[in-house]
């Protein structure tokens, strides 16, 4: 649960993973420019060798933004690595027979240190349609503050791997403020810079062919940024990712009528980064609450495994059982009367994280390798996109209940400790930190 701290966000609040240091950049020093991953290895290097080596990421990270926001308002989900090794450098050392390098603090890293867009198609079943997929979809993120670097930061992670260009220009990309502006624009704000840009790559890596709109609130107060989602569904969005959350209140029913109940789009919210216990606007009754996984290659028929994220008792995917909002028809777990987070998951430990690039304020330093359920929500927004659009009348969030066995299943791991075990405990089925599962190509995501 989110205690009480400042309203407002003027740059960053430290909260060290473990054994981390607290720091304003990111280095990798001495991998040289990445190799773009596939699931495929070499004839002499095994799969399993190759998961073993995976195994050994371990990485120290910083919250992007005020972590402790004070009632009323949110804070993003988004962790960045400040050092360690992480599985994607693991993997690739792996590949090449060497010892992997580390990431070091105040210097700059030139080339991606996490996974990319086909690591994560490729662990989600997505290869096939995020190349076919997403023409005529628009994808909204709703942060809050500017990123003033937003466009040049998104060109540069798209064409480092070949995506097609999402530009202004071009009319696959636009950013405008809450009342849909593109020229009055929020105070920039360099923690939720980094923010942003992990977002707009998640949906660049997942629906390359989508556009994307950019909403940016003017503050993190939760009406600000309801404020920016129903703007964002106004202009034509009809999926919209959330990667913020604050501690649960009575005036949550009211955020939800008046910013979050819109049939026919997809709503998606992060469900946290503190480990158990409910948060909001994911524990609303209307979105899709996104938890969040550690995602590691496997010499599986799958070729990845996941369980839930946990790095400590108070570092991990969030969960819970809502003390406000209502339970949703779909939702059918007996062990909690109203709405219960989360629905699904995808990646979110900073130590299997995903590569972003951010070049705006003292701690976007290029290259950087991010974590938390700030990933895993426009990746989850995303895959909506590629299934279509949902039916003008539907609440999205049921989808993923109607076909559960297009979901993988995590059935291992906790974020911490609670009363009623599938609150924070994986098991088969239905379980707090993850949800029903993580993606399996499109089939639970489209009704």
């Amino acid at each position: 649960m989110r205690t009480s701290r400042s309203p407002h966000i003027s740059g960053r609040w430290r909260r060290a993973g473990s054994t981390a240091v607290a720091t304003s950049a990111l280095v990798l020093a001495g991998l040289g420019t990445a190799v773009h991953a596939t699931a495929a290895t070499p004839d002499h290097v095994s799969a399993k060798a190759v998961a073993t080596a995976v195994a050994k990421a371990h990485v120290q990270y910083q919250s992007a933004c005020d972590a402790t926001p004070e009632k009323g308002y949110a804070a993003c989900n988004a962790l960045r690595v400040t050092g360690g090794t992480t599985a994607f450098m693991e993997k690739q050392a792996a590949l090449k027979g060497m010892t992997a390098k580390t990431l070091k603090p105040n210097a700059s890293s030139a080339s991606p240190t996490g996974y990319g867009p086909s690591d994560l198609q490729d662990a989600y079943g997505l290869t096939d349609a995020s190349a076919a997929n997403g023409s005529g979809e628009t994808i909204a993120i709703v942060d809050a503050y500017d990123d003033p670097n937003a466009a040049a930061d998104l060109a540069t992670y798209r064409s480092y791997y070949g995506l097609s260009a999402c530009t202004t220009a071009n009319g696959c990309f636009k950013k405008v403020s809450q009342t849909g502006s593109t020229t009055s624009l929020p105070t920039a704000d360099s923690g939720w810079a980094g923010e942003i840009s992990l977002d707009l790559d998640m949906v660049s890596a997942i629906a390359p062919n989508a556009k994307i709109l950019l909403v940016e609130a003017s503050s993190s107060s939760m009406a600000n940024l309801g404020k920016a989602v129903n703007e964002a569904v106004t202009l034509g969005a009809k999926f919209v990712s959330n990667s913020y959350g604050g501690s649960e209140s009575s005036s949550d029913t009211s955020y939800d009528s008046s910013y979050f109940n819109h049939p026919g789009v997809a709503i998606t919210v992060s469900a946290g980064d503190e480990g158990y216990g409910a948060e909001y606007p994911a524990a609303s009754k209307y979105v899709t609450a996104v938890g969040g996984t550690k995602l590691s290659t496997s010499s599986n028929s799958r070729g990845w495994t996941e369980s839930v994220w946990k790095t400590s008792s108070t570092e991990g995917t969030g969960s819970g059982c809502s003390s406000y909002d209502a339970k949703p028809s779909w939702q059918t777990d007996t062990g909690c009367t109203k709405r219960m987070i989360a629905d699904v998951s995808a990646v979110a430990d900073p130590a299997t994280g995903v590569s972003v690039y951010d070049s705006y304020g003292s701690d976007g330093t290029g290259w950087n390798t991010y974590g938390g359920t700030s990933a895993s929500s426009p990746i989850i927004a995303s895959v909506y996109a590629l299934a279509g659009t949902p039916g003008s009348s539907d609440y999205p969030a049921q989808y993923p209940y109607e076909d559960t066995s297009a979901l993988n299943d995590v059935t291992s791991g906790n974020n911490g400790s609670c009363s009623t075990s599938y609150f924070c405990t994986a098991k088969s089925g239905y379980d707090g930190p993850t949800g029903l599962g993580t993606p399996e190509g499109l089939d639970a995501f489209t009704g």
